[in-house]
Formats: C-alpha cells, sequence, structure tokens
C-alpha cells in the first residue's frame, strides 16, 4: 500500500528510495481527482498529484519491481535501454551487433 507520493523529491530529502515507473492500472476515480487538481506551473495535469489526492479517500496500491530500470525520461537512459533491448532481441540482435562493429568506436 502506497503511504505518500512526492514528485521529483531532492535525493537527499526522500523518504524512501522507491519510484514510480510510469505503468498504472488506473481507475475511474483517479479522472475525476485530475478534473479537481490545477495544471502546474507548465499547465501539465500530472497523475502524481491525482494520486496524492486521491490517497486521501481510499488506498493505493504499488508493485515493488525487482529488476533493471532505465530513466527513460533522460535521453542517455533512453539511448542505454533501446541498445540493451536491441542486444537481447532475437530479430535484431545480430544485425545491431554488425551496424556497431561498423561505426568503429
Amino acid at each position: 500500500e502506497i503511504k505518500n507520493i512526492i514528485e521529483k523529491p531532492d535525493p537527499k530529502k526522500a523518504p524512501s528510495n522507491l519510484i514510480i515507473v510510469g505503468k498504472y492500472i488506473l481507475t475511474p476515480e483517479l479522472f475525476r481527482e485530475l478534473k479537481k487538481i490545477r495544471p502546474s506551473k507548465t499547465k501539465e495535469l500530472r497523475i502524481a498529484d491525482g494520486l496524492k489526492n486521491l490517497l486521501k479517500k481510499q488506498p493505493i496500491y504499488g508493485y515493488k519491481f525487482e529488476g533493471k530500470r532505465y530513466d527513460c525520461g533522460s535521453k542517455i537512459g533512453y539511448l542505454k535501454a533501446t541498445v540493451d533491448f536491441a542486444f537481447k532481441h532475437p530479430e535484431v540482435k545480430k544485425e545491431f551487433r554488425r551496424y556497431l562493429k561498423k561505426l568503429k568506436i
């Protein structure tokens, strides 16, 4: 059960080392909460804000994922994920490896 949601906390002040990685099963209740919140300074409606409001009314549950995580919100994280998965994908791994060898990096 999730107790609190903090959008992008300072890592030194974060209450835990757990994160939301962007996969959700959303219920109609969340969409009702999103209609009530104000957009951020960047004019976004953030799911985290809706979830935080919903926590006051009902339990929210998360899944503790064990495994490798990629930060696809950063350019280098996205590239690392793409390369790692290319090497694991049976249809493209050989051709991708040949391509990289041609680059002579």
